[in-house]
């Protein structure tokens, strides 16, 4: 099996996780603007973002991981400041939502995951270009200049 083939394997599996990111944030992100329009009491809020953020942490560890064995190193420098938050907040205890504090983080804890949304977005578009330059090269079977002309994010990868 080629080295092309492993990474086109290893990028799908990263790229599949990586839209799971995406959509536990988007999933908080709509539960939070819910309890903000009185749709959801703080409750089931509380017990809902919970039971997904634990999830959320160990899959960004595990990307963290993930890019270390596989020695992608820019994929690493971008995901290992938000592994190493989350190991922070989890470390502190401060990873859950309160019941009892939900309407007073509520704007707080919107832009957190708004900003991590992005953070996820742009990490997925880094991960779709990566994808589609080895795919090519894979299919081509010969180096048809995707790094040539991309030479601005060739040394990422």
């Amino acid at each position: 099996m080629s080295w092309e083939l492993v990474q086109l394997f290893g990028y799908t599996i990263v790229f599949i996780a990586v839209g799971t990111l995406i959509y536990a944030n988007l999933h908080q992100i709509f539960l939070l603007e819910d309890l903000e329009s009185d749709y959801i009491n703080p409750y089931d809020l509380a017990a809902r973002i919970n039971f997904v953020v634990t999830k959320e942490f160990l899959v960004q560890g595990a990307l963290c991981i993930l890019f270390l064995l596989t020695q992608h190193w820019f994929m690493l420098l971008l995901s290992a400041p938000v592994t190493y938050y989350h190991f922070r907040l989890y470390k502190k205890r401060k990873h859950l939502i309160d019941v009892t504090e939900a309407f007073t983080v509520l704007s707080f804890e919107r832009h957190y995951r708004l900003v991590k949304l992005g953070f996820y977005v742009t990490l997925c578009l880094t991960l779709m270009f990566s994808l589609t330059a080895t795919a090519a090269h894979l299919i081509v079977g010969e180096d048809i200049g995707l790094h040539r002309r991309f030479w601005f994010v060739a040394w990422m990868f």
